[in-house]
C-alpha cells in the first residue's frame, strides 16, 4: 500500500503522531512480512515551477514480492515522495525511513533527508519535490539526467554517497538493479541506461512528466524483469495508483506491468484480468473493448488532464474498477461539476446497473473531492462474502424471509413424507370409510 501523510494543522504534536503511525506500520510489516526491496526508483520533473499538473512525478517497481512496503510515501504537507530501496535487510532500511521522515519533518533539505542512508549500511533513499529537485543517497547505482533551457541533454553515471537534480531544473534519477532470482539478471546495466536516455529524450520534446515515469515503467518492466508493482504518484496534483498494482497479500508480488490489465469499452464499462478473457464486447450495450496495459493503466492513474479530473481509486484492487470509476466520474463533472453528492449517486447508479461490480454502495464522506487540482478520490468497501453487488435492501425485515424460509422447509418435508406414505395414507383413509 502506498503511505500518504495528508495535510494537517501541522503542529509538533501532530507531526510526531504521524511519524509514530508510520513507524507502527513498517514495524509490523517487518514481523509479518520477508525482505522486499524496490530495484527501480525513478522521479522526473518536467516542470520545475511546479504550475504544470503533471510536472512531477515518481514511482517503484521490483522484481521481488512485497512492493507495498518498499513503493515510497508521499507527504501532501511537503509535497515530497521519499522512494526507498538497496540491499540492506528490511529492519535496517525502515529504520532508515524512519530518520528520513523526522528530517522531512523538520523541514531539512532533500539532500540532508536522504543523506541519513549513509549511515544504514546498503540502504537507498531518494527524495523528490516538484521545485526542490531530486536527491538519492547512500547505496545506489543511478543516471542523473537533466535538460537545459538549450534542450541540451545531459546524462551522468553515479553510484553512492549523495547526487542531486538541482531545483530549477528539468531532470530526472533513475535507479536500476537486478534482483536475486530474476531470469533476466545481468541486463539492469544495459537498461538502466537505455531508459535514462530515453527520458532525456522525452524531456527534451515535452512530454509530461507522469508519462515519462509510465514509459520507464514499461521500459524497465519488458527490458529488465523487474516488472512487478508498486506504483507512482504525482507530486504536484496529489494523486497515486493507490492499490492498483500492490501485492493482494504479504509476500506476494504485484502486478506484473507489462502485462494486460484490463479491458474497457467506449461506455465506460470494464473489467480486469484474467476475468477480462472471457469477454470481446461490453455485456451492457455490445460495445467494443479495449486493451488496457498496466503501464497504460498507471499512466491513465496519475496524469490530470485538461477537461477530465484525475481519479484515484481505494479500498478495493479489483481489475478495471479504477478505469470504469474514472469514466463515470468524468462524466459526472462534465455534467454536474465537483459536487459530491452528484458523483456519488453517478457511481451508485453504475453499481446498480452493472457497470461496477464487487463493490458496496458509496456516500459522499467516501469521496476525497479536491477542485483546485482537478481530483477526486473514491474510497470503495469491497462487496461482502465475494458478492459481485451489494445485498438488496428491501423494505422487508430480513428476518421475515427467515421465517419464511423456515416454513417452506417444513411444507417441504410434509411433501416428502407424503409422497413417501402415500399409499399406506390413501389404505387407511379407505379403511376408516
Amino acid at each position: 500500500m502506498l503511505l500518504q501523510m495528508w495535510k494537517t494543522d501541522g503542529d509538533m504534536m501532530n507531526r510526531h503522531s504521524k511519524i509514530a503511525k508510520i513507524s507502527i506500520f513498517l514495524l509490523i510489516v517487518i514481523l509479518l512480512s520477508s525482505v522486499a526491496s524496490a530495484t527501480m526508483n525513478v522521479a522526473v520533473i518536467t516542470d520545475p515551477s511546479g504550475k504544470d499538473p503533471n510536472g512531477c512525478a515518481a514511482g517503484s517497481q521490483s522484481f521481488a514480492s512485497n512492493m507495498f512496503q518498499s513503493t515510497f510515501i508521499f507527504s501532501q504537507e511537503h509535497k515530497t515522495a521519499l522512494l526507498s530501496g538497496g540491499e540492506g535487510t528490511s529492519d535496517v532500511r525502515i529504520a532508515a525511513i524512519i530518520t528520513a521522515l523526522t528530517q522531512l519533518q523538520a523541514n531539512a533539505t532533500l539532500q540532508q533527508i536522504v543523506g541519513v542512508a549513509q549511515n544504514f549500511e546498503g540502504i537507498r533513499l531518494m527524495a523528490v519535490n516538484p521545485t526542490q529537485g531530486i536527491s538519492v543517497g547512500g547505496d545506489f547505482q543511478v543516471y542523473v539526467i537533466t535538460v537545459d533551457n538549450g534542450s541540451t541533454i545531459k546524462i551522468l553515471p553515479a553510484s553512492g554517497g549523495v547526487v542531486s537534480v538541482p531545483a530549477g531544473t528539468r531532470g530526472a534519477i533513475i535507479h536500476l538493479r537486478n534482483s536475486e532470482g530474476n531470469p533476466k539478471s545481468g541486463t539492469a546495466d544495459r537498461v538502466r541506461l537505455q531508459t535514462a536516455m530515453n527520458i532525456g529524450k522525452m524531456i527534451r520534446d515535452g512530454y509530461p512528466a507522469t508519462t515519462i515515469v509510465a514509459k520507464a515503467f514499461e521500459e524497465v518492466a519488458k527490458d529488465s524483469g523487474e516488472n512487478h508493482g508498486g506504483g507512482a504518484v504525482n507530486l504536484i496534483s496529489g494523486v497515486t495508483t493507490g492499490d492498483m498494482f500492490t501485492p493482494e497479500q504479504l509476500n506476494d508480488v504485484g502486478y506484473e506491468m507489462d502485462k494486460p490489465y484490463s479491458k474497457v469499452s467506449s461506455t465506460g464499462w470494464s473489467i480486469g484480468f484474467p476475468e477480462a478473457n472471457n469477454y470481446k464486447v461490453s455485456p451492457v450495450d455490445g460495445s467494443p473493448l479495449t486493451t488496457i496495459y498496466a503501464y497504460d493503466a498507471l499512466r491513465n492513474a496519475i496524469t490530470v488532464s485538461g477537461d477530465n479530473p484525475s481519479v484515484s481509486v481505494y479500498g478495493s484492487d479489483k481489475r478495471g474498477l479504477s478505469e470504469a470509476t474514472a469514466d463515470i466520474v468524468s462524466a459526472s463533472v462534465s455534467r454536474n461539476g465537483y459536487d459530491p453528492v452528484q458523483i456519488a449517486k453517478s457511481i451508485n447508479r453504475a453499481i446498480d446497473s452493472g457497470t461496477l461490480v464487487g463493490v458496496e454502495h458509496i456516500d459522499t464522506s467516501d469521496l476525497n473531492v479536491k477542485e483546485n487540482i482537478k481530483a477526486v478520490g473514491v474510497y470503495y468497501t469491497p462487496a461482502a462474502n465475494g458478492r459481485t453487488a451489494p445485498i438488496w435492501k428491501l423494505p422487508i425485515n430480513s428476518q421475515i424471509f427467515d421465517v419464511l424460509g423456515n416454513i417452506q422447509t417444513i411444507i417441504g418435508i410434509l411433501l416428502i413424507l407424503l409422497a413417501l406414505f402415500r399409499s399406506s395414507l390413501i389404505k387407511s383413509f379407505f379403511r376408516r370409510r
